[in-house]
């Protein structure tokens, strides 16, 4: 186990393993009360969703993500062991970074961006910048790779792992399988799996390279389960009946991507954030398996 890796050199090694007490971000970078807050089961998380470290943006999609309805429903507590899967802009870790600092741990698993992609590269340089810049607030967050084939973590040794809005990616390049092999993997027996993604419509048969960026919520259960999962719980905290989910450049034509510009924009801004399922799944004890 290496003593101190940089940032870049976690996303393009992938190191199996390493310590957050020694863990330095070394790498350059490319260039009112919240009503949330009052919805958490626990004064901790209640604190981390107003915390001031959060950003405007960030702030005005809770009406969309219900951070404290969405993480008290799949069960998250200060004490536990987190991996948050392809953070993103780094929403959640706004979050979570804080609520598990002192006593439990929070690990991002972060893919290589693809040398074709300069978007995505430009993407992770961002949101490694925003922990590089705030070591007081996130110097305890691990940062791992994701890599088909590389464990995320030791196995058996995570309490929750989440991902939010990433299966349709995966099963655009192809990869559900290998990831969900890998949270399974990581994951302890009894474990809780929390997922979300954009609800496609049950009128068509589910694109397997979810072009649209929507997932039907049967397909996902049925996937998820062929991995090895059982389905704990299903909530409906990101429904949105106002999407239609029939636009011209799929989910992406609504906020934030907003990817049709100024054509019709008050019009899909009225509408919000898409309609998502919510999941909760358990990694079967063996006991439970084999009964």
């Amino acid at each position: 186990m290496p003593n101190r890796c940089t940032v870049w050199s976690v996303v393009k090694q992938m190191p199996r393993k390493f310590s957050r007490r020694t863990f330095a971000l070394t790498a350059a970078a490319t260039a009112l009360a919240r009503p949330q807050a009052a919805f958490a089961t626990d004064s901790a998380l209640a604190a981390a969703i107003a915390s001031p470290i959060r950003t405007p943006a960030n702030i005005a999609r809770d009406k969309y993500r219900h951070p404290a309805a969405a993480l008290t429903f799949f069960g998250l507590r200060p004490i536990l062991s987190v991996i948050e899967i392809q953070p993103g802009a780094g929403y959640w870790t706004e979050i979570l970074a804080p609520y598990l600092k002192s006593r439990g741990t929070y690990t991002v698993a972060i893919p290589p961006p693809p040398p074709t992609e300069p978007r995505a590269a430009f993407a992770t340089s961002r949101y490694l910048q925003k922990l590089q810049n705030d070591p007081s607030d996130y110097d305890q967050v691990i940062v791992t790779g994701l890599t088909d084939g590389i464990p995320i973590a030791a196995p058996n040794s995570a309490d929750l792992i989440l991902s939010f809005r990433n299966l349709h990616d995966w099963m655009a390049d192809g990869t559900a399988a290998q990831k969900l092999a890998l949270i399974h993997a990581a994951l302890k027996p009894g474990g809780t799996f929390g997922i979300e993604d954009h609800r496609g419509p049950t009128t068509a048969p589910q694109d397997p390279r979810a072009k649209s960026g929507y997932v039907r919520k049967d397909y996902a259960k049925a996937l998820i389960t062929s991995a090895g999962f059982r389905l704990a719980a299903e909530s409906p905290i990101g429904n949105n009946p106002r999407d239609t989910k029939d636009y011209p450049k799929g989910v992406w034509t609504l906020p934030p991507t907003l990817a049709m510009g100024a054509e019709n924009r008050a019009k899909y801004l009225a509408i919000g954030e898409s309609d998502r399922w919510t999941l909760k799944f358990i990694k079967p004890t063996q006991t439970s398996n084999n009964s």
